[in-house]
Formats: structure tokens, C-alpha cells, sequence
């Protein structure tokens, strides 16, 4: 079991926006730590100076097989490509990404007799919802090619595995948000949130809503939303549990479900500031409610979120946010 500072953890995308906390909880424990990241979506100053950082990318076979030639005791991969719309429009660009950057990962680590690997899946592995809350028993039915992306590469973790001995987690994350002291804000969000954030601190002067006649309460979509620190903690748990021998699949996620006007109320109350919006049409592929159940991972690791509160989610983003962000003029 992977539990003390003589522990080398590779982290593939280290240099993230949820790769940098989960550094951070790493460093924080005393594990030995070195990043592996081409910087596309992170950036230098997230980087924890505790880590070791190595610029490469996952399509570069030589670069992989150097970072390689230390000997790593568990792998997390958290290098994809994760915009579901552009997906949906480029996906030659997500299968070599996605699919073929995970194979190098994996031919790679089977050189190199790296036996464990944390891998970020998603909720987008099961489309639409059947019910909810939705748990890993769900059937996976992706909406867009990113989605479709993780569910294949599950699929090759579990031969990896059969075949090769690669003892694997795949961690399904609902809507990841929140923020933990790291330096630098996410690049180009797309999410709803940081969207909120940039509102409340001016960058944009408003936000669109997409869809006010969904059957909800107020109309707008419910999600579930996890903070980044809960989600960091996760990954140290399932590194502990898989290194034991075993595989897992899991959700990660908070159990309970916002609307868009729940977040956008809750941010006025915290920031003080108007967050105006228009109402736009539904986008295709979203739907009304999801909600997950994270019972398997506290049955099976003991794991609870507890930063995951709404408002205190927002806290969060607020205090990163107002301090960093140049207002538009």
C-alpha cells in the first residue's frame, strides 16, 4: 500500500486546474512527486515547487519513455482534452488525445512494470440519466465523443488489466469547482461557476442560461457539484486502495443537486454583486437533473466530501477569483 514519502507518484497533468490540488494533497503527505505536463490547459505558476516537473506530452513516446526511467509506484493520469461541445466537432483531435495518449500511458507503463494508474474519468460516460441518483450501476450511454472517449478508455484499463497485471481506479467526476490556495485560475472555463465568477468580478458584463423550461423547480438545470479538495482526497484513497491489488470504478460526487439560478442566487448573496443573465434555448445533449450517489466510495474508501457545500464552494471561487481576475474595461 502506497502510504509514505518513499512512494514516487507520477502525475500526468500536474500543472491542472484539478492536477494541481491534487499535487498539493500529494506534497502535503510527504509522497515524492513529479509532474508531467505539456502546459496546454496548465500553467507554471500552479506548479507545487515540493514536485519535480518534467515538460512533455502524452503523444511524445521518447518523452514518455524518459519520464519513465524513474520508477514510479503509481500513475495518475489526468491529461485529456475535455470540452464536450468541441467533441462533438473535432474528434479525430479527442481520439488521438484521449484514446491514443492513454495507450502510450499504458505501453509505456507495461515497459516499464508500473503497475498502478488513477485515471479522471467522467459522468459523461453515462449520457442521459435512467434515474437518479445515478450510481456506477447505470448504463453508460455518452452523449458526446468526450464521453465517449473515457468509457473506452475504462474499457481498455479493465484488459490492461486482465492482461497485464495493471492494478487500475477509474474515478467518475461529476462537476468538479471550488478552489484550494493554488495561484492561477482555470484557462478558458467553459463551466457554469467560473462563468458566475467572472461575472461577479466584471470580466463579462453577463452570462446566458440555457434553458428556463426544463421540469425542475425553477426550470433551469440541476447538477451535482464536487469541490476540487474533496476530489483531491479521493484520489489518495484510491491510490492506497488499488496499490493493495484491486481494482475500482467509482463516482465522485456530492449527492445533491443545484440549479443554475440556485448558483447564480448563491453567488449574489456571497459576493455582493449582481450576476445578471439572459435565458437562451436549451443546449442538445443536456439534461434536466443529475444527480450521482457516492455510496460506493465511502463503502468501499471511507470517502465523504466535505468542502462540498454550495456555499462554501463558492467561498472559494470568490476568494480565488476577486484578487486575480482584470476587470474588463
Amino acid at each position: 500500500m502506497v502510504k509514505n514519502s518513499r512512494a514516487n507518484i507520477l502525475v500526468i497533468g500536474g500543472a491542472g486546474y484539478i492536477g494541481s490540488h491534487i499535487v498539493k494533497a500529494l506534497c502535503d503527505k510527504r509522497y515524492s512527486v513529479t509532474i508531467y505536463d505539456n502546459l496546454s490547459s496548465g500553467q507554471k505558476k500552479n506548479i507545487d515547487k515540493r514536485a519535480k516537473f518534467y515538460k512533455g506530452d502524452i503523444l511524445d513516446k521518447k518523452s514518455l519513455d524518459k519520464i519513465f526511467s524513474i520508477k514510479f509506484h503509481c500513475v495518475i493520469h489526468l491529461a485529456a482534452l475535455k470540452s464536450a461541445g468541441e467533441s462533438m466537432i473535432r474528434p479525430e483531435k479527442y481520439s488521438e488525445n484521449n484514446i491514443v495518449g492513454t495507450i502510450n500511458i499504458l505501453n509505456t507503463m507495461v515497459k516499464h512494470r508500473v503497475k498502478n494508474i488513477i485515471f479522471s474519468s467522467s459522468a459523461a460516460t453515462y449520457g442521459n440519466p435512467k434515474y437518479l441518483p445515478m450510481d456506477e450501476k447505470h448504463p453508460q450511454e455518452p452523449e458526446n465523443y468526450y464521453g465517449y472517449t473515457k468509457m473506452e478508455i475504462e474499457r481498455m484499463l479493465d484488459w490492461y488489466s486482465k492482461l497485464k497485471g495493471i492494478h487500475y481506479a477509474a474515478l467518475r467526476y461529476f462537476n468538479a469547482a471550488g478552489y484550494g490556495s493554488i495561484k492561477g485560475l482555470e484557462k478558458n472555463p467553459a463551466n457554469l461557476l467560473p462563468i458566475v465568477m467572472e461575472v461577479a468580478v466584471g470580466k463579462r458584463e453577463s452570462m446566458q442560461v440555457f434553458g428556463n423550461d426544463y421540469e425542475t423547480k425553477d426550470g433551469t438545470g440541476v447538477r451535482d457539484y464536487i469541490h476540487v479538495l474533496d476530489l483531491a482526497d479521493a484520489h489518495i484513497l484510491a491510490m492506497q486502495y488499488i496499490t493493495s491489488g484491486s481494482n475500482l470504478i467509482i463516482n465522485l460526487a456530492s449527492g445533491k443537486g443545484y440549479s443554475v439560478l440556485d448558483v447564480i442566487s448563491t453567488a449574489e448573496r456571497i459576493t455582493g454583486k449582481k450576476i445578471l443573465y439572459d435565458i437562451a434555448p436549451r443546449r442538445a445533449g443536456d439534461p434536466a437533473e443529475v444527480i450521482a450517489s457516492g455510496d460506493s466510495a465511502y463503502k468501499i474508501l471511507g470517502w465523504r466530501p466535505i468542502y462540498s457545500e454550495l456555499d462554501n464552494i463558492i467561498r472559494s471561487m470568490w476568494n480565488a477569483y476577486k484578487n486575480k481576475v482584470v476587470k474588463k474595461k
